[in-house]
């Protein structure tokens, strides 16, 4: 970043103050970063006019020893985050402060503090997806919480500390309360993202998202091509999907597209890439397939080769030197054609935590598999005493758990022994080191599924 560079926040990202933690954040489409105090007051200088230098002359009216260099490296840093953008187009940094947030924590808040929340508001959804990762056994989903139930979950999350909330599915916008519930959070000052096919949706209901508050927009994707999309999906939707992007840009709804990656698709990945840089998608999740529910029962049919993992891995970073000047490209390569684990939940129970649609708690996506775990419902017990007092989010949570080679890994606290349902699937203990990771004493069984594609797909049928 030159020191002519006029910072000012990117769309899509909002600077809050946080009563729980008593702290600044930026929050953003994927991620919460938390802020010191220096950082916090320089942004309070970003308005996307003043050069650096001005921004560091600020600055020294209120404080001693300000260096213009030290003010440019710390903005440099979030930009490269994509946080910030230099070139005067950017928003004023101004801290949002919405009512009904809690009261400022009295004393040393206890840790860990959540940071995001996976609201599935229902697993129904009119697609027919081979490699959705909701749960095979769909029928036993139909007591969804209401929307009481959810206002009350919202509530609650905030008081702890969430500041970052996704609402899925299944469908999210099956449910006629999405807009109410996205209003409520939006009113507690939390990022609010939805994550959604955009099949049922009319350009009223866009417009009622956008003026409750809705901060980012996910929008799934099947392919490029139209007829692959359709066949992928189980019903014609592609174009209706091309319509209700445009929707979204005209509401000026910061947008996401996200692809799942498999063997019927993953070849054209530079065309699926071309395709998010013309709908005006600020980001673009290309991301193979995570083989749990769904997923898991497809996984030979969906499995993509060795030979087409790598040209995907060529292929992202010829669409990154293409595109990613305009568009953030994050490629999430496949668990079973790496040797390295992905970190579970970033660490579980530390920073996120998920709500199905009957309400249970949980710790990751899929932990529900996991026998013995203790899941609470938030109909039971608040959703505090979930977070720090139930068997399900103790379990795993920290590193004295871990056995060997992970107790003793360098890496403990970074890959976290990677994924505990994916242990669980492949070798029957979710407690053992994932078998993706290359000093898994079950590591063997990984590169036999990677290269034992093949079969038919089941759809994906409520039941």
């Amino acid at each position: 970043m030159r020191l002519d560079s006029r910072p000012g926040l990117r769309r899509g990202v909002k600077l809050v103050h946080d009563p729980v933690r008593d702290r600044h954040a930026l929050l953003y489409p994927e991620g919460v970063l938390l802020l010191n105090d220096t950082a916090a007051d320089v942004l309070a200088y970003c308005d996307g006019e003043r050069a650096i230098p001005a921004v560091a002359g600020a600055l020294a009216e209120e404080y001693e020893g300000v260096d213009a260099d030290d003010v440019r490296a710390l903005l440099a840093d979030l930009d490269a985050r994509r946080l910030l953008v230099s070139d005067g187009t950017g928003r004023p940094a101004q801290v949002v402060r919405p009512a009904g947030l809690p009261a400022p924590a009295a004393g040393p808040v206890r840790a860990p503090v959540p940071l995001g929340m996976l609201a599935e508001l229902t697993y129904r959804c009119p697609l027919h997806c081979t490699y959705c990762s909701n749960p095979v056994n769909l029928a036993d989903f139909t007591e969804e919480l209401g929307t009481d139930e959810w206002l009350r979950v919202l509530d609650e999350a905030r008081a702890l500390g969430v500041l970052q909330v996704h609402f899925s599915g299944g469908e999210p916008m099956l449910r006629r309360d999405l807009s109410t519930l996205v209003g409520r959070a939006h009113a507690l000052g939390m990022y609010t993202n939805l994550v959604t096919s955009g099949i049922p949706m009319k350009e009223a209901d866009v417009a009622a998202l956008a003026a409750a508050g809705l901060d980012h927009f996910q929008l799934s994707i099947q392919d490029s091509l139209p007829s692959s999309a359709d066949a992928i999906a189980g019903l014609r939707g592609h174009e209706r999907k091309m319509t209700v992007a445009g929707w979204v840009r005209a509401q000026g709804i910061p947008m996401t597209v996200n692809v799942v990656l498999h063997r019927s698709n993953v070849d054209r990945l530079l065309p699926i890439a071309e395709l998010a840089v013309s709908l005006g998608a600020e980001r673009l999740e290309l991301a193979h397939t995570q083989f749990y529910g769904w997923a898991l029962r497809n996984r030979a049919a969906l499995m993509p080769s060795r030979e087409q993992v790598d040209k995907a891995t060529a292929d992202a970073a010829t669409a990154i030197q293409r595109w990613g000047d305009t568009v953030e490209i994050v490629h999430v390569i496949a668990d079973y054609h790496d040797n390295t684990p992905k970190p579970c939940m970033y660490g579980w129970g530390l920073r996120q935590f998920v709500v199905d649609p009957t309400g249970q708690m949980l710790p990751c996506l899929s932990a529900a598999q996991l026998p013995g775990l203790g899941i609470v419902n938030v109909r039971a017990a608040p959703v505090a005493g979930i977070w720090y007092e139930s068997a399900a989010f103790n379990r795993f949570r920290g590193t004295e758990w871990m056995p060997e080679p992970c107790h003793s890994c360098a890496l403990r606290e970074v890959d976290f022994g990677g994924c505990r349902c994916q242990a669980y699937q492949l070798v029957g203990d979710a407690a053992a080191t994932d078998p993706v990771c290359e000093l898994s004493p079950h590591h063997d069984v990984v590169p036999q599924l990677a290269g034992a594609g093949g079969g038919v797909a089941v759809p994906r049928r409520m039941r």
